[in-house]
């Protein structure tokens, strides 16, 4: 289960979902030569090996992040699913700033804040869900 960001060129006056007009075409981000580079120079830990599916984490927050950049040239949107715990909305915004993109929370439908409220609502929901499927909790089954 991953929690999901995309980075997609909307305009910056834009104060929330709602405000994007119904229809609006931004055009793409960046081609994907520049796109890749972009990242390889802000964010140098990124595998970016296969140039449709990048891959970022930090072990020491305890997140990892995959990057859906896909195969369309120019490159229209970027999905990040993210996994794990800690920090990470930081760099997700870094992330959207150098791409000259925003981030909308796929989990809120909303632009991603600071505060990083989605990201902490679904951690919330994943951790009750992972309880609740777990065999310590359902214990053994008594079926024959």
């Amino acid at each position: 289960m991953s929690w999901d960001v995309l980075l997609t060129p909307v305009p910056v006056d834009a104060e929330s979902v709602d405000d994007i007009p119904e229809g609006l075409e931004t055009g793409p981000i960046a081609p994907l030569a520049r796109l890749l580079a972009t990242l390889r120079g802000a964010f140098p830990a990124a595998d970016l090996s296969d140039p449709a599916w990048g891959h970022l984490q930090d072990e020491e927050q305890g997140w990892a992040m995959e990057l859906d950049i896909g195969t369309r040239d120019p490159v229209g949107g970027v999905m990040l699913h993210v996994r794990g715990g800690g920090d990470v909305v930081p760099t997700a915004l870094r992330m959207a700033e150098v791409l000259g993109c925003r981030a909308i929370d796929c989990s809120t439908g909303d632009f991603l804040r600071e505060d990083g409220a989605g990201w902490e609502s679904f951690q919330d929901y994943r951790d009750r869900v992972l309880l609740q499927a777990s065999p310590e909790k359902t214990g053994p089954s008594t079926a024959s």
